[in-house]
Order: structure tokens, then sequence, then C-alpha cells
């Protein structure tokens, strides 16, 4: 049985919406945690920091180790969630890649995860990121495809065309 959904996409690809989609059409209770949850729970000194996360005026995101400390921790979080029963989709942006879901393959060793891709153009994304007014300029186009860069998938859905409803839907008939 599927005890974990990974979703990785870059910002304003449609994650956030998809999760509470996958909520909705999945038959369990399902909870949903995404890496903006945990950046507005850090302390606002770490905002800017070059110990925590800093975005550049064109959108790119630099973090630093005291921010890597309290995502480890995170993460380890969320596996003993999943370890004690919970079933969880997590909405994450793989900035580094690779490197990023090794951390999460790590802490999620043993685990049923279903690995879902989340696609959108960068102009597609970048249009919602205008459109949210909540994102710096620039942070959707740069990581439309970054964040798939080495990243290894047992599905990907494409939410440039496609309603979030009809993505979930999609990855709901590959969860057992």
């Amino acid at each position: 049985m599927t005890q974990v959904i990974v979703l990785n996409g870059g910002s304003s690809s449609g994650k956030s919406g998809l999760a509470r989609c996958l909520q909705a059409v999945l038959p369990d209770p399902w909870l949903a945690f995404g890496v903006d949850t945990l950046i507005q729970g850090m302390p606002a000194s770490m905002s800017g920091s070059e110990a925590g996360i800093e975005i550049a005026p064109d959108g790119g995101v630099a973090v630093g180790a005291s921010f890597r400390a309290l995502e480890e921790a995170w993460i380890e979080g969320i596996s003993a969630m999943v370890r004690a029963g919970a079933r969880v989709i997590v909405d994450e942006v793989f900035l580094g890649g690779a490197a990023s879901q090794q951390r999460w393959l790590k802490a999620l060793g043993g685990l049923r995860v279903l690995w879902v891709g989340v696609r959108c153009e960068g102009a597609v994304a970048a249009g919602r990121e205008v459109a949210r007014g909540d994102r710096v300029t620039g942070m959707a186009e740069a990581q439309a495809d970054l964040v798939h860069q080495g990243v290894r998938y047992d599905l990907e859905v494409d939410t440039t065309h496609a309603e979030a409803l009809e993505c979930a839907r999609i990855i709901a008939a590959h969860v057992h």
C-alpha cells in the first residue's frame, strides 16, 4: 500500500492545488505538507540570511546550513508520521534535483513511496506566478526544469493545460 506521495515541481506548477485534489479523490484520509509550510514555520530571521534562505531578485533560491538542519528535521518528522500510520502527500521543490531526492530517499527508506514529477511549461508557470502575486518574479521559470534534473519518478503529470483534478485522478489510479 502506498504510504507517501511525493510531488516535485517548480514554483507555481500547481503542486499545492494538486495535493488538495488528491486529498479529495483518494478514499482514505491523507495529510498534506509542503516545503512552503516548512519555510513559513521558520523564524523571520532566517529569511534573507546566509544561514537560512535567500531569494534573489531574479527568483533564484539559496539555502544555508541552518535551513538544511531544520529541513532534515522536518523530513525526518514527516517520515516518523508515516511510520506511525499516517499517509502523507509531500509538496516539494527539489532545487538540488537528484541530491534533493536523495535526502527524501534516505528518510523514507523501507516505506512505499510514489514519486510524482509535476511539470508545467515555464511560461505558463510564470503567468501563474504573476497572478498569485506572492512570489518573486522569475522563480517559476527558473525552477520549471531545474527541479527535475536527475530525479527519478514513478509517474509524471503536466499541469500546463490539464486541471489539477484531472492530474489528481491520474495519480490516484497509481496509488495502491
